[in-house]
């Protein structure tokens, strides 16, 4: 046999279809026989058939060319025997001759072996790792690039997937490596991203078939371009709509009335920056402000100059602007604020040129060591300031080199805990006005109410012992006052409640008398308690009435028993035909539930057959019914003109009450009737 070609040439496909052509029918009758493509696949073993042929008994088999060395194959019977293993990347078929013979007939088999790819390749990537530039500010969607892979085992489909860090990128599908960006990048924040991307030579679901995998490493560079305006510094910086703004606050600066001067600017001189920190020049100018020319700026550096004095009192304010010189509209704004004041004459003086303090703990104020109950004041004066009594309102105090205390209104105090000690510090008077200062010596003791162990001394327990004990007898003092107080206020209220019931019961019971109070309580008006309230006494006598007067039983007698009297006729109700108006009128009393309305009569009654209409006037007298029994004897011979109507609480409870009813006439010797309580 001869023309075993692995490559499946031009030259070799021609005589293939020679070959089918020129099969006859009498072939099928021939003495050997095979397919005309027989497949086999790759990555055989060694020895492997490849095909049975099948001959007629007594046909041998040999190849056309039985010494080509290059013969991948061999014969075993009518058996198609592979000499090695196969690589359908390498070779893919081979065309083989045999001579079929039986005895004198010879026929020749041809017939093609075709390899079979089998995924047996991993895929693999042009580089690792891929770099790449992206400028920031992309819109979304835009391609980074694309990092396709090979894979030998063609025509086998491949998978990928993007791993990430953050989620600015993606792949546009699993089967397309194109990357693109999901999210507007800003150079300031984030300047490189290292993404990977894996392949795969089968799908993502599981299959049974060998699956090979490759990865790769894509370093993305952000590149910032030119989309941000000059930043004056210092700024500070926001984020407004994904984009990064730095706002200025401004300069200041202060100039004295009718003085040229070199402007000290703060936070410092006027300089801005590129935003997008790729250095572009800055030129710099007025924008307003400046129509009087009193300033001039340099438009290289930014440095403001003064030109001539001002002659104003006040402010003014500039405005500065500042563009790149390529890229004009990248421009941006701040202000310059020049205070116009009166020249400082004095600066700032401390009273003391040194200061001595005690302080015992955290947040306490010092006080000063010669007394201790006064706080130590630290004041600087400025004689500039005449018109506030040298206190100047701008001056701020502060410990040079030292944290560990603070000024607050001219008043030391500790802020965090030191050991104890004395400490030499020096405190500063600032005019932040003009930036004047002064200086001077501190000096301050620090004696910590607790020693290093955390225990209380001696010392400690005895003054706590005597502020205990001050505190005790404080409240004890108060305790007695108050005691003292109580004790008067309740004799008080007495006297007031006596004379209070003294004042009802007259008022209740009076009888007008010429326009004045015919009654008189005897007992009261001899009291001797000088200290009652509501006497008529000079004297200031009680309302509690002595008790051989309190109840005269004879008058009680002498008010129950009819009192006989001239004959009533009617001239005694006219006050100018009484004769005898110096006499004691008659009066006759009567014990009796009926109202008796004629004159010289007094009436006593229960109190619920009182009329509400009626206008007479009821007393209502409390008494004690055995006080009566006991006082009769003794006040039997009293010779004083009065008459007396004493009942018994038990009487006032059930509402027995008095009705006195004045004559027709008043006259001069009116009975004068006393109730004494």
């Amino acid at each position: 046999m001869d023309g075993i070609h692995p490559p499946f040439t031009v030259r070799t496909s021609i005589s293939f279809l020679l070959l089918i052509l020129l099969q006859t029918s009498a072939d099928a009758q021939s003495i050997c026989s095979a397919p005309q493509i027989v497949n086999f696949d790759e990555n055989n073993a060694e020895g492997a058939v490849v095909w049975d042929i099948t001959v007629l008994p007594g046909v041998t088999l040999t190849f056309k060319t039985p010494e080509d060395p290059d013969n991948p194959f061999q014969l075993n019977g009518n058996q198609l025997i592979a000499k090695r293993s196969f690589d359908y990347e390498t070779e893919r078929t081979f065309t083989v001759n045999i001579n079929c013979l039986q005895a004198d007939t010879s026929f020749l088999l041809v017939f093609v072996v075709v390899l079979q790819n089998l995924n047996d390749n991993a895929p693999q990537f042009a580089e690792n790792p891929y770099n790449v530039n992206f400028n920031e500010m992309s819109p979304v969607g835009t391609t980074v690039g694309r990092f396709a892979a090979t894979d030998l085992d063609e025509p086998n489909q491949l998978y990928y997937t993007l791993t990430s860090h953050t989620n600015e990128f993606g792949l546009v599908s699993p089967t397309n490596p194109d990357i693109i960006v999901k999210t507007l990048l800003d150079f300031d924040k984030v300047k490189d991203f290292n993404l990977v991307l894996t392949v795969q030579d089968t799908p993502f679901a599981p299959v049974e078939s060998p699956s090979f995998t490759a990865t790769t490493t894509i370093m993305v560079t952000i590149v910032d371009v030119d989309n941000r305006p000059p930043w004056f510094q210092p700024c500070n910086k926001y984020e407004v709509g994904g984009a990064m703004v730095c706002q200025s606050s401004g300069y200041t600066a202060k100039v004295n009335l009718n003085e040229q001067e070199i402007l000290q600017l703060k936070p410092g001189p006027i300089h801005a920056i590129d935003g997008d920190s790729l250095n572009e020049e800055i030129t710099y100018s007025f924008l307003s402000g400046n129509e009087d020319s009193l300033f001039e700026i340099n438009q290289n550096t930014g440095d403001v100059t003064m030109l001539r004095p001002t002659d104003v009192l006040g402010t003014i304010t500039l405005t500065v602007l500042a563009a790149q010189k390529i890229n004009t509209y990248q421009f941006a704004t701040t202000s310059l604020t020049i205070s116009v004041q009166v020249k400082s004459l004095h600066p700032p003086e401390f009273q003391k040129s040194r200061y001595e303090g005690v302080v015992s703990s955290v947040g306490t104020i010092a006080v000063d060591p010669t007394n201790k109950d006064e706080p130590l004041q630290i004041i600087a004066i400025d004689k500039d300031y005449a018109a506030t009594e040298n206190i100047n309102p701008h001056i701020k105090y502060s410990i040079k080199g030292n944290a560990n205390f603070s000024i607050m209104n001219g008043y030391l105090f500790m802020t965090k805990e030191v050991p104890d000690g004395q400490l030499s510090l020096q405190v500063e008077a600032l005019d932040t006005d003009n930036d004047e200062s002064a200086t001077a010596e501190l000096l301050v003791d620090v004696k910590t109410a607790i020693n290093n162990s955390g225990v209380f001394g001696v010392g400690d327990m005895a003054a706590l012992g005597a502020s205990l004990g001050v505190l005790l007898f404080v409240c004890l003092v108060v305790i007695g006052v108050l005691a003292h107080c109580i004790q008067k206020w309740k004799t008080d209220c007495r006297k007031i409640s006596e004379a209070s019931m003294f004042q009802r019961t007259l008022n209740q019971g009076s009888i007008s008398k010429k326009g004045g109070n015919p009654y008189t309580n005897m007992a009261f008006l001899n009291e001797k308690d000088g200290g009652s309230t509501g006497s008529d006494n000079p004297d200031g006598g009680s309302i509690k009435a002595d008790e051989e007067h309190l109840y005269d039983n004879s008058l009680v007698r002498e008010s129950s028993a009819p009192v006989k009297s001239p004959e009533h006729d009617d001239s005694s109700l006219t006050g100018s035909e009484n004769t005898n108006t110096d006499s004691e009128k008659e009066v006759k009393p009567i014990l009796t539930k009926e109202r008796r309305m004629e004159e010289g009569y007094k009436s006593v009654w229960f109190k619920e057959d009182i009329d509400p209409d009626a206008k007479e006037e009821v007393v209502i007298i409390p008494d004690s019914r055995e006080d009566d029994s006991e006082e009769e004897d003794e006040d039997e011979d009293t010779d004083r003109p009065v008459k007396k109507v004493v009942f018994a609480e038990a009487d006032l409870d059930s509402g027995l009450g008095v009705k006195i009813e004045d004559p027709a006439e008043d006259s001069d010797d009116d009975d004068m009737v006393t109730v004494d309580l």
